[in-house]
């Protein structure tokens, strides 16, 4: 079968990569224009564009999904079906019509639970103990098509988003492939997804990063975990910005809310509950440091107040 491919990070190239290892043609690949990055702000192109300029594949890099050239290339090549990983835009009806057999959407969750941006962070921040992936048929309205297939992966206790999707997109790819031969083999049936447990995952904002210490230790940890590695969890100290890697919830409360006791080897934060030991922390215009090697950094300071 005649494959389009469309992703842009890099949580999308385990599934081009097993699309171009499987029995399909891969005729093309869809992704984000090239972005700049760094300080010194530098045009980069996108994972997915990376990994497939080494396989020797087809880039097509619209500024928009509906521009009518774009559209031209894609009937040119005339696929038979449409493959989606983390695009990172909508497809209008004309796109979505163009193809044969439609297109097919790998979302990181066990739909109908958390559609939308950022299904993985928002599992972990909710207390989830289990998440999955869901490849289904894309429609118009968000991640709402019939579905052809799921797994499950449990959240582990030290998951953070970062290790959770990396996870979820190796065993994803499989998933991905696997609809594609079903659907080529003409033996696979969608099902609707249900109108009850339908859960939206809205893109995270450095405020929902901002850790408000009066919270349980146990949504602290979720929290953190959840916004691990973006948008970062932060906190302030004396006004200054101070990102947090996650942390380990003990069993003891001996600090007030956003106190923190500072020794020689750790640094214990109160909260709402018990108190937390803080992990790796990075102090606006510095580098990632443990949190003893911040606190010793502070004048010989005891303690401290975060907000």
């Amino acid at each position: 079968m005649r494959v389009v491919f469309a992703g842009t990070p890099d949580t999308a190239v385990p599934s081009l990569r097993a699309l171009i290892a499987s029995r399909h043609e891969v005729v093309a690949v869809v992704t984000r224009p090239d972005a700049r990055v760094g300080r010194g702000r530098r045009l980069e192109p996108s994972a997915v564009a990376v990994a497939a300029e080494e396989a020797g594949l087809t880039v097509l890099k619209p500024s928009s999904a509906s521009d009518p050239e774009f559209l031209d290339s894609l009937r040119a090549l005339e696929p038979d079906c449409g493959a989606i990983v983390a695009y990172g835009a909508l497809l209008r009806r004309e796109l979505l019509d163009l193809p044969e057999f439609g297109w097919i959407n790998l979302h990181f969750s066990v739909l109908p639970a958390w559609r939308g941006a950022a299904p993985v962070q928002r599992s972990i921040m909710a207390g989830d103990e289990v998440t999955g992936a869901t490849v289904f048929s894309l429609v118009e309205e968000l991640d709402a098509g019939p579905v052809l297939g799921t797994l499950t992966e449990r959240i582990r206790a030290d998951d953070t988003a970062g290790t959770l999707l990396e996870r979820l997109a190796d065993v994803g790819a499989g998933l991905l492939v696997d609809a594609l031969d079903h659907i080529e083999d003409g033996d696979i049936g969608a099902i609707e997804q249900p109108e009850d447990g339908v859960s939206y995952a809205a893109k995270l904002t450095t405020d929902d990063a901002r850790v408000d210490w009066t919270r349980p230790a146990f949504a602290i940890d979720r929290q953190i975990r959840g916004c691990t590695p973006a948008p970062g969890a932060w906190t302030t100290h004396e006004e200054n910005r101070l990102k947090l890697g996650p942390v380990e919830v003990l069993e003891e409360s001996t600090l007030a809310p956003g106190e923190a006791s500072i020794g020689k080897r750790e640094v214990r934060v109160g909260t709402g509950t018990t108190d937390v030991r803080l992990g790796q922390v990075q102090p606006h215009g510095k580098k990632s440091m443990p949190a003893a090697d911040w606190g010793r950094g502070l004048g010989g300071a005891t303690t401290a107040v975060l907000r």
